[in-house]
């Protein structure tokens, strides 16, 4: 073996070693976690139950950990801050075991708050139950399941009374879903900084290195007067017209399938999706009325690639939209409203394959999972850009296995929470260093 491959493979079994007598309170954290709601929709959140139940928990085990507010981002003034959002009474939490000194730090990060839960479950949004492997529960999978696993990392240096050379820290962060971010600005703000950070959102236990960045916008058409429905005039509808929005858009859709991917979304057959994600007009309910609507919209999603301008391709679409509005008979005479829902948009994040931090994370992951662990990107925007670009903090993605993120039935595989345990404090060890 090279030297690398013996340093990978002693801190591999090492981390197995230390995890083992903790494997269950991991697995208990992560089934409190999910029983404990901690649904966020915009302006506000409420993750404070399931941060408390942490926090308690952490220090239960001798981690200190420390819970803040981060309503102090609302005077920040930085060009991130979501304006209409709600932060006070938010808590983060942030942990650390602080190195014997010598070695890089390290942060792993992951966001409490979930997305609602709406739909028929099979097993309750909120049961946590256990089948077959599978842990189910809205957040599972999404993320807390990567929690779980990284604060692993401490309970288990702890357990052990071990320290590395460098600093590793874990924190749980509040406001990353609607895309967010207001957490992870907050934790940023207020000095949390370290050599590297590990992102454990749900990866399938794979090594994402870079993240596509989005640009979210309503288009609201309007005309007609409500009251013209039953009368000799005209009736106006903006429900028609918004079809050829919608060729307007799947326009795009096509120019976009041939835009320059980068190395890392190369082989993406979609490498930056255009979708729509509502599209409304009246309603089929049995309690609206039938009339023609006087108002339709429609909510667009564009991703976009690490190395391209958002703000400048988001502007490039707005002018793109006001000259096929002045070619168009209807929306010439009845402009419609361009509502950006993300403002400002989402950026993309890319760290090199040939980055150290890139090298230690797959070298120690491989040995950890006793296979190689592929190095890609991912499907989806997420809080990376603010820790790299935005704080020069070079940043991974890596956690564990399961389904259902954003839908119903959502579960996290037990073992690949542990399995993504292994991989991290493997990774803490390589990167940090130590004395054992």
């Amino acid at each position: 073996m090279a030297g690398n491959e013996v340093h990978a493979e002693r801190a591999a079994e090492t981390a197995r070693e230390l995890i083992a007598p903790v494997e269950t309170d991991i697995i208990d954290l992560l089934q409190g976690l999910v029983r404990v709601r901690s649904v966020s929709v915009p302006p506000g959140g409420a993750e404070s139950g399931a941060q408390n139940l942490l926090h308690h928990m952490l220090n239960s085990h001798g981690v200190d950990s420390e819970l803040y507010d981060v309503g102090f981002i609302e005077e920040s003034g930085h060009r991130l801050l979501r304006s209409e959002r709600h932060y006070r009474g938010r808590p983060n939490l942030i942990a650390k075991m602080p190195g014997t000194g010598g070695g890089r730090s390290i942060l792993f990060s992951g966001h409490m708050d979930t997305v609602t839960a709406p739909g028929a479950w099979s097993h309750g949004a909120f049961s946590g139950d256990m089948l077959d492997g599978r842990l189910y529960g809205r957040g599972a999978w999404d993320m807390k399941g990567g929690l779980a696993a990284h604060f692993g990392v401490l309970l288990a240096l702890k357990g052990a009374g071990k320290s590395l050379r460098g600093d590793v820290l874990a924190e749980s962060v509040v406001d990353e879903e609607w895309a967010g971010g207001g957490g992870t600005l907050a934790a940023r703000l207020r000095g949390i900084t370290t050599d590297a950070c590990i992102i454990t959102e749900c990866t399938n236990l794979e090594i994402l290195r870079a993240s596509r960045g989005g640009y979210f916008f309503d288009i609201i058409a309007r005309a007609g007067d409500p009251s013209a429905y039953f009368s000799k005039e005209e009736v106006l509808s903006p429900a028609v017209p918004m079809g050829r929005v919608l060729a307007w858009i799947d326009d795009w859709r096509k120019r976009r399938r041939e835009v320059d991917t980068g190395e890392t979304y190369r082989d993406f057959p979609d490498p930056a999706p255009v979708q729509v994600l509502a599209l409304e007009a009246n309603r089929f309910d049995p309690e609206t009325p039938w009339s023609t609507p006087t108002e339709a919209k429609v909510r667009v999603y564009f991703q976009y690639l690490p190395h391209e301008d958002v703000e400048a391709e988001a502007a490039e679409l707005r002018a793109s939209f006001d000259e096929f509005c002045a070619a168009d008979p209807f929306f010439s005479r009845f402009p419609p409203e361009w509502r950006p829902v993300v403002d400002p948009p989402l950026e993309g994040h890319e760290l090199a394959a040939d980055h150290p931090f890139t090298k230690t994370l797959s070298s120690a992951a491989g040995a950890a999972l006793g296979r190689r662990v592929p190095v890609t990107a991912s499907e989806w925007p997420c809080d990376a850009f603010i820790n790299q670009r935005e704080f020069g903090i070079p940043t991974l993605l890596l956690g564990p296995k399961g389904a259902g993120a954003h839908n119903v039935d959502e579960y996290v595989e037990v073992e690949s929470v542990l399995d993504t345990t292994r991989a991290l404090l493997a990774a803490a060890i390589l990167w940090c260093g130590a004395d054992f």
